[in-house]
C-alpha cells in the first residue's frame, strides 16, 4: 500500500456496514461499503440503519430472554425493563453514545450498534485484502449507503486511494447533492450506478421526500462529461412501474444512447430484505401490501425498454 499522500489518510468515514464478495454493485467481485447518512427518504429503504448519520442501536427482540444485563449497564437508559411487562424496552429517541457495553453484555447477540467511524487507511486495508479477487474478476471497491454524496470528502479521499493502487472504483448514488460534490467524486470514480427513482419531480417527492431537479441535471452533466454511468431503477408494482412513467425515463435517456460512457440500464425489482430491520430501528415499515413484481413483469417492462434499443438487464438478489 503507498503511502505517498499522507493527508489522504488522516480523513475519516462514516460507515454502516462492510460487504464482501459483492456481485451485484459493479463489475466482478467487489467489496461494498456503505457510507452512513441519506438525505432521501425513500419509502422501500432497504438499509433504514444507514438514514442518520449517528450511532443506532439495533435489537433483535425474538433473541431477547429479558434479563436485564443490557439495562444494568447502559449509562444513558436506552435499555429498560419494563415494570408492567418485565420485558426489556429500547428508547430509540435517546442518542446512543457508542460505548458498546450493552452489546458486551447481551448474552443472546441480540443488540448490535450501527456506525462507525473508519480512517480512509483503515478502510483502504480491508479493501487490499481482497486485491486478487479483483484482478482476476475485473472487480474492485464500490462505496454505497446510505448516501456517499454525503461524505463527499472522505469519498473521494479513499476513491483516489484506491485509484492509486490500481483499482476499480464504483459509487452507488442517489445523486442529489451538489454538482460540485458530484464532480469532486468523479474525478477518481470509474463507474457511477446512478438511480432514477420517479421521472416525474412530483412522484418523485412523495416517494423519497425530496424534488428530483437537482438529480437529473447531476445525471445529464455526468453523461455530457464523460464518465461511466450505469443507471439503476428501483421497481415497485403499482408505484413507479407503469408503462408511462417507463418510456419518459426512457426519453429521458434516448439523447444519451449512443454515449460511449452510458453503459445501460438495470432494473432492480423491490425485494423484502430490509423489512426486519425496522422493527429492530423502532420504525414502523412504510409500504403497505406488497409491491412486488412477477417476472411477468419484469419481462414486459424488459420490452417497453428494448424498444428503445436501450440495454437493459435486471438485478436479481
Amino acid at each position: 500500500m503507498s503511502n505517498g499522500n499522507l493527508g489522504v489518510f488522516e480523513r475519516k468515514a462514516t460507515i454502516f456496514n462492510i460487504q464482501k464478495y459483492n456481485m451485484y454493485d459493479g463489475p466482478g467481485v467487489r467489496t461494498l461499503i456503505f457510507f452512513q447518512g441519506c438525505p432521501l427518504r425513500c419509502q422501500w429503504c432497504a438499509n433504514p440503519e444507514g438514514i442518520l448519520k449517528k450511532h443506532r442501536v439495533m435489537f433483535k427482540s425474538n433473541l431477547c430472554v429479558n434479563c436485564g444485563a443490557c439495562a444494568a449497564v447502559c449509562p444513558v437508559g436506552i435499555h429498560t425493563i419494563s415494570k408492567e411487562t418485565m420485558n426489556h424496552e429500547v428508547n430509540h429517541n435517546i442518542e446512543c453514545i457508542n460505548c458498546g457495553k450493552c452489546v458486551d453484555a447481551c448474552l443472546k447477540s441480540a443488540i448490535s450498534i450501527v456506525g462507525e467511524v473508519k480512517t480512509i487507511s483503515e478502510l483502504l486495508e480491508i479493501v487490499e485484502e481482497d486485491r486478487t479477487f479483483y484482478e482476476v474478476s475485473g472487480g474492485g471497491v464500490t462505496l454505497g449507503g446510505g448516501e456517499v454524496l454525503m461524505q463527499p470528502e472522505a469519498a473521494s479521499s479513499l476513491l483516489m486511494a484506491c485509484k492509486n493502487e490500481g483499482i476499480n472504483t464504483a459509487i452507488e448514488t442517489c445523486g442529489y447533492a451538489k454538482l460540485e460534490s458530484v464532480l469532486k467524486i468523479a474525478e477518481f470514480t470509474d463507474l457511477f450506478l446512478f438511480d432514477i427513482k420517479h421521472i416525474n419531480s412530483d412522484k418523485h417527492f412523495q416517494l423519497t421526500g425530496v424534488r428530483n431537479e437537482q438529480i437529473l441535471e447531476n445525471l445529464q452533466e455526468l453523461l455530457r462529461r464523460k464518465y461511466n454511468v450505469q443507471i439503476r431503477m428501483p421497481l415497485l408494482k403499482g408505484v413507479n412501474d407503469c408503462q408511462e412513467d417507463i418510456e419518459a425515463v426512457m426519453e429521458f435517456l434516448l439523447p444519451y444512447k449512443d454515449y460511449k460512457n452510458f453503459k445501460g440500464v438495470d432494473l432492480l425489482p423491490y425485494h423484502k430484505m430490509g423489512v426486519n430491520k425496522y422493527n429492530q430501528l423502532g420504525m414502523e415499515y412504510p409500504i403497505k401490501g406488497d409491491p412486488s413484481l412477477t417476472n411477468e413483469d419484469l419481462d414486459r417492462i424488459e420490452q417497453w425498454i428494448r424498444k428503445y434499443d436501450l440495454p437493459v438487464k435486471v438485478i436479481r438478489h
